[in-house]
């Protein structure tokens, strides 16, 4: 064996996991979430609802510089991601892996999980302007069905269409190649204030809620962001997008 491949065999060594690196990250991050306050904080966010660090740190029962050192713990170790939204930053679970190990403990703790309660007139929570896309729990519910439809793709951190998705949205009517020629991000998620999930943003959200104006299918409140969506609207809206919207 030459001097380079000795070396490259020292390292892949170096670098394998051992019994004991396995045990010390199980204990480190069985830590993280035994700290009372940071498991209060881990197992708001199980109702998929993005919080503030201002949020936790009253969910949390610390100040407000005592959850932003929590936090961070979190996200070192792998439980909590962050997300901008403007000049705010939400928290929300790593993924589908720490939320099924949380409602494991859960479980086996027996403790219940408070619903979410967002605090947004209802006008507004049901369907508003985010810019110039759709918002709301109307656009959360357009979202997860693009998304669970198979339409969007993961694409960093966007959307890209799958062969599906050029073809519902082309069907829909709109100018996929004029949208993606456009200076701004093609598809995006943007996480909704009031439902703390995300919606649609980017230049495809921004056609989607033009399109709907167009077909009537919801209507702009003039003295707010509002979108008015009438049952009929609805039943058009479904129809086009093959959604229960019920």
């Amino acid at each position: 064996m030459d001097a380079a491949s000795g070396n490259a065999a020292s390292t892949d060594a170096a670098s394998a996991d051992t019994p004991a690196d396995a045990d010390g990250r199980l204990a480190r991050i069985a830590a993280a979430i035994a700290e009372p306050a940071r498991a209060r904080m881990l197992c708001s966010l199980l109702d998929g609802h993005a919080r503030t660090s201002t949020e936790l740190s009253v969910v949390g029962g610390v100040s407000p510089s005592t959850a932003s050192a929590h936090l961070a713990r979190l996200q070192e170790d792998g439980l909590l991601r962050q997300l901008a939204q403007g000049r705010h930053r939400y928290y929300s679970l790593a993924g589908g892996d720490v939320a099924a190990a949380l409602e494991a403990l859960l479980v086996v703790a027996g403790v219940q999980r408070a619903p979410f309660v967002p605090a947004t007139p209802s006008r507004l929570r049901a369907a508003r302007t985010c810019y110039d896309h759709m918002a709301g729990a109307l656009a959360v519910t357009l979202h997860e069905h693009f998304i669970g439809a198979g339409w969007l793709a993961q694409a960093g951190d966007g959307y890209a269409l799958t062969g599906e998705g050029e073809h519902r949205f082309a069907a829909l009517g709109l100018d996929l190649a004029a949208l993606r020629a456009q200076r701004r991000r093609f598809a995006c998620p943007c996480l909704d204030w009031s439902e703390r999930r995300p919606h649609l943003g980017g230049a495809l959200g921004a056609a989607l809620l033009r399109l709907a104006l167009q077909k009537g299918w919801v209507e702009q409140d003039l003295d707010s962001r509002a979108l008015a969506a009438s049952p009929q609207g609805r039943r058009r809206m479904a129809a086009a997008l093959g959604i229960s919207l019920d």
